[in-house]
Order: C-alpha cells, then structure tokens, then sequence
C-alpha cells in the first residue's frame, strides 16, 4: 500500500478501512460489515462507521482512527466526514454467536448468601411467565441447585436432542419455564466440590452446550459472592442486565453494595436493572395488619438510592413463599394473594427498568 496520496476510489477507501480493528470484536471493520454508509465526491469523503461500545470516549477513539488513516493514504487535503454510531440492539442481537435466540439474558446475583435469590429468581421467572413472555432458568448457584427442588423437578434429567447435526443438551420444561441445573448432574445427597475453573466450565457448558431456543427472557441464578463464576459468564455471553437481591439488614447490604459495583466494572460494563428488597417485614397471620421489620427498614431501598439505582420493590417474609417454595411451584402462580401481587409488582418494575436501558442504549446509537 502506498504511503500517500492514493486515487480516491471506493476499494481503496476499504481497504484502508479494512486495517482497522473494531476493538470489542476483534475484527476490521470492513469484514465485520460496519461500514454503514459510505460515498464520495470531488475531494471528500462522507461514511457513517458503527462501533459495539457506544460511549462518547470509545466513538471518538474510532473517529480519530479512521481519519488517521484516511488522512494519511490520501492526503490531508482530502475533506473526511465520518460519523460513528452504535451498533443498535437489534443487529447486536443478530451478532450474539452465543444464546443468538434469546432477547434478554438477564443475571440474578446477591453479595451473600441466605438472601432468597434462588426463591426470588423462581419468582421473577414465573412473574415473567404469567405476563406473557417465554422465560428459561439456569441454575448456576453451582455449591448449592435450589431450582429443581422450586420446581418440584428433582431427580428429573435432561435429554440430549439432535440440532443441525450436533448434540445439545435440551433443558428440563417445567410449568412452561425451560431449567437447567447442576443439580440435574450431580447427586442431591453429596456435595459438590469444585474448584472455581470447574465451576466456570459447567455454567459455560450450560449456557453453550443447551439448545435453549427462542426465549424472551434467560434469567441466570448465580452463586453469591463476586468471584471466577461471575467473571467466567460475563467472558462467555453478553449480559443484558443484572439484578441484586439483598435483605435490609447492614452486613447483606455491604454485600449488594459490592455486587453492584462488581457489574460497574469498566471491565464488565453490565447495566444493574436494580435492587430488590428481600425479607422487608414480616406480618403473622393473627396480626394481618402488622408489619415487624426484622431485618431492619428500607435498607436496600436507601442503598439503590445512593448508589443510583433502581429499586424494584420489597417482599416480605412471608411463611407461604417458603411452602411453595419446597412444594415446588412458586408462589408467583398462587392466585390473588398479597406475596403473588407483590410479585407481580416486582415483574412490573423489573420490565420498566430494562426498557428504560434499552432506550438509553437507543439514543446513544
């Protein structure tokens, strides 16, 4: 390639092109096909180039790039009108090589454990279920599967099924939700003692090895904590959000307050949807009217304030939740009560939250 003053025509214009890297795929942009639009004229130059990171910082980064070496090939006489935009959602979802027909892949965490995720995951997703949408569970609480138990699919394994010439791991239906769980492959009575890469390795396996099909919604049940599963999922597949489920008391919120600075990372850059409040009261069944705050109140309520995060509602602590829980149909799918409504209310708030995500990530395309 010559080092200046090239003849201004389309191929040489991408092949120039075609030596810059879109740095989040890895890939030039020619091959990648995010040369959205691109004419000439006398002595100038007009194209509209998409990048997968759509903040200010990281389009500016690309613009100097290509007027760089736009500039260097043909000279700085040459005019360069170049517009950088985000890749928008739906052709990012196109792009997804993993889960490609899954809408929204959505990760459930909590900085601790004993805060109810497992039972508030169940919940989300038949919440989800009820208001329409095409819901799927993975189970990656990896030290302790909860969800075949909250299902009532214990003892039950998933078959293989033939997709395109290969063999993938078809998920366990259940009440109209699709699950998968290590707890499906190990045995219910021994602990499972993994170290983190063997861990990492069965949650990546249930995410690429499952035919899991067309989903609205994959909600993805984590371990608590902030450690190698967490950062092994975010490698594996783009997330569309997170959620952190917390209790009021302190030690639970120094937790989720780490939780969601974990997903804040630069390095991981997953949009927190907001936190839910766990075990809020609780209210006996003699005293209807009576609310004990056990665990303290409002505590995740003021800490998704501080932090600027949404708050998606509170549960109470409620003894049918846990019955229904054991019994193996959440209590979500119970008809007109107080715990079911306020269920109901999380969904509301939760879907909210994720379109309102969503159109920041429009505007900025």
């Amino acid at each position: 390639m010559q080092s200046n003053n090239m003849e201004l025509t389309r191929e040489n214009i991408l092949e120039i092109l075609g030596n810059i890297t879109e740095p989040d795929l890895k890939k030039d942009l020619v091959s990648s096909n995010l040369i959205e639009s691109l004419e000439i004229s006398e002595n100038e130059i007009n194209l509209t180039v998409l990048i997968s990171n759509p903040a200010l910082h990281a389009r500016k980064r690309m613009q100097e790039a290509v007027e760089f070496n736009l500039n260097r090939f043909f000279g700085e006489t040459v005019k360069i009108n170049c517009t950088i935009k985000g890749i928008p959602a739906e052709a990012k979802a196109a792009r997804r090589k993993i889960l490609p027909d899954v809408k929204n892949i959505i990760a459930v965490a909590s900085g601790k454990g004993g805060v109810g995720k497992s039972t508030l995951t169940a919940n989300l997703a038949g919440g989800l279920l009820k208001a329409g949408y095409s819901v799927g569970i993975i189970d990656a609480d990896i030290y302790g599967p909860s969800m075949p138990t909250m299902f009532d699919v214990v003892g039950e394994r998933p078959t293989m099924i033939d997709i395109e010439g290969e063999s993938k791991i078809n998920p366990v239906e259940t009440q109209g939700i699709k699950l998968l769980s290590i707890g499906f492959f190990t045995d219910q009575d021994n602990a499972v003692v993994w170290r983190g890469p063997m861990a990492a390795k069965a949650l990546t396996q249930m995410i690429t090895d499952a035919h899991w099909g067309e989903l609205d919604f994959l909600l993805i049940d984590l371990p608590p904590g902030t450690g190698d599963i967490h950062l092994s999922l975010v490698q594996t597949v783009p997330l569309d959000g997170a959620v952190i489920i917390s209790t009021p008391q302190e030690v639970a919120l120094a937790d989720a307050r780490r939780g969601v600075n974990m997903f804040k990372l630069d390095t991981l850059k997953v949009p927190v949807i907001g936190i839910v409040e766990n075990m809020a009261w609780f209210t006996p069944a003699e005293l209807p009217e009576n609310k004990y705050y056990i665990f303290g109140r409002d505590g995740a309520k003021n800490l998704a304030e501080g932090m600027n995060v949404p708050f998606l509602g509170a549960i109470p602590l409620v003894q049918s939740v846990r019955e229904a829980g054991d019994s193996g149909r959440p209590a979500v799918f119970q008809e007109n009560t107080p715990i079911a409504l306020a269920f109901d209310e999380l969904v509301r708030n939760f879907v909210k939250e994720l379109k309102v995500i969503q159109s920041k990530k429009a505007e900025l395309v």
